[in-house]
């Protein structure tokens, strides 16, 4: 017998079939022996339709009234899978977070859980009742609901997962685990069978959708066992998924890369003739982090009769905004003799913690985009990714390219 928490996805509970779909999955594993504590987000496009009903109203909510709206969302979704597990003759009952108590701080629409009160959810478990949790919500110290931001239910369900010290945490969504990259731009990925905390860490940072970026950190900070599976498969079939684990499980030599990760959503900024003297970054950087706008990459050329360029990456939606900090008043701490934004690259990253014994990975990475003329405009690396910035009219290409480089499509054994 283990316990088990499962998390569902929007998608997954979307309609009242797909509730009784997860219901059958659910009942499943609960013949088998196993406790279950089940997580569900709203149903698919019903957090979104909250929020617009709020700006209906005003433009710019209180954000302790949105956290009430919004949290009504998961309410319905774990009452409606309560009553299909009952149908089915099986005992469950539903919690919402503050009913739990998973306690967070008072930071409304984007709390952090501080602690969670399992004796409940533990004395149901005893008595063989399913355990359903509503997703991305809370409680704060003075009985306020509040929410953990989106996709917030996948650190709802890994936050349990780890307070209950449950034998896996498995997140259900509409993908059957994390693929060497998106099946959509290259039909060969692969789905992996493990992938480590780091490894998907950086996946996801990276632009990787599968889950949610704090969700990973949790489940790396605590070591709970992720396991991601898809919800649209024959609830009476058992699928592997991907596992997420710990380096020091693997008994086999890694692969040296396990995905491919893009984003499309980056914009350059570069400011051409700047002083080359110390502090100047410094200069450049604090005026935009004063405007709360957060940086990716960045590069500063060697300088040349005292002056030099300097570049950095943002997010698409921040371009505008950036080049307005950078001409306005903040600006004024430096000069420039041009400042120009470019809104048509993209960022393509290669992640695998085999990087760390093998060597070449970057001039072959490199080879195989010049080998397309693909033409590499930035650079940055860690030690287990290796991150380019190219033109946005080559990602596809570039991804396509990268995969068949690497023989992604070969499972680990086969690799040469």
């Amino acid at each position: 017998m283990a316990l088990i928490v499962q998390k569902y996805g929007g998608t997954s509970v979307g309609s009242t079939e797909r509730i009784r779909n997860v219901a059958r999955r659910i009942a499943r594993f609960h013949r088998q022996g196993d406790q279950l504590v089940v997580v569900v987000s709203a149903m698919s496009g019903e957090t979104n339709r909250l929020l617009a009903l709020a700006k209906e109203l005003c433009e710019a909510p209180d954000p302790r009234e949105l956290d009430v709206v919004a949290a009504t969302g998961e309410q319905v979704t774990i009452g409606l899978l309560a009553i299909a597990l009952q149908a089915m003759g099986l005992k469950a009952r539903s919690y919402t977070g503050a009913q739990v108590r998973i306690l967070t701080d008072s930071a409304h629409t984007k709390a952090r859980i501080l602690e969670i009160d399992d004796a409940a959810m533990r004395r149901d478990l005893a008595a063989g009742t399913i355990v359903i949790v509503a997703g991305f919500q809370g409680v704060d110290a003075e009985g306020n609901i509040t929410t953990l931001g989106r996709g917030g239910s996948d650190t709802s369900g890994v936050a349990l997962a780890a307070a209950l010290a449950a034998d896996e945490c498995q997140i259900y969504t509409d993908v059957d685990g994390v693929y060497t990259t998106d099946p959509r731009i290259v039909p060969e990925a692969r789905r992996l069978d493990r992938i480590t905390f780091e490894e998907m860490l950086e996946m996801a940072s990276l632009g990787s959708k599968v889950l949610q970026i704090r969700s990973v950190e949790f489940a790396g900070k605590y070591k709970v066992k992720l396991r991601v599976l898809s919800s649209f498969e024959d609830p009476d079939v058992t699928s592997p998924g991907t596992l997420i684990t710990f380096e020091e499980q693997e008994d086999m030599e890694q692969a040296i890369i396990s995905g491919i990760a893009f984003q499309r959503d980056e914009a350059k900024i570069t400011l051409m003739g700047v002083e080359d003297r110390p502090g100047i970054a410094a200069a450049i950087l604090g005026s935009i982090a004063a405007a709360n706008i957060d940086v990716d990459m960045i590069v500063q050329n060697i300088g040349a009769s005292g002056h030099t360029d300097f570049s950095f990456t943002v997010n698409r939606n921040e371009l505008a905004r950036t080049l307005d900090v950078l001409k306005g008043e903040n600006g004024k701490s430096f000069r420039a003799r041009e400042i120009v934004g470019d809104a048509r690259i993209a960022k393509v990253s290669l992640v695998g913690i085999g990087m760390r014994s093998h060597v070449g990975i970057a001039s072959r990475m490199f080879k195989a985009l010049a080998d397309e003329n693909i033409n590499i405009q930035m650079i940055s690396t860690s030690e287990i990714k290796i991150s380019v910035i190219i033109d946005e009219k080559y990602l596809e290409l570039a991804v396509r390219v990268l995969h068949r480089s690497f023989e992604l499509e070969k499972a680990q054994g086969e690799l040469v």
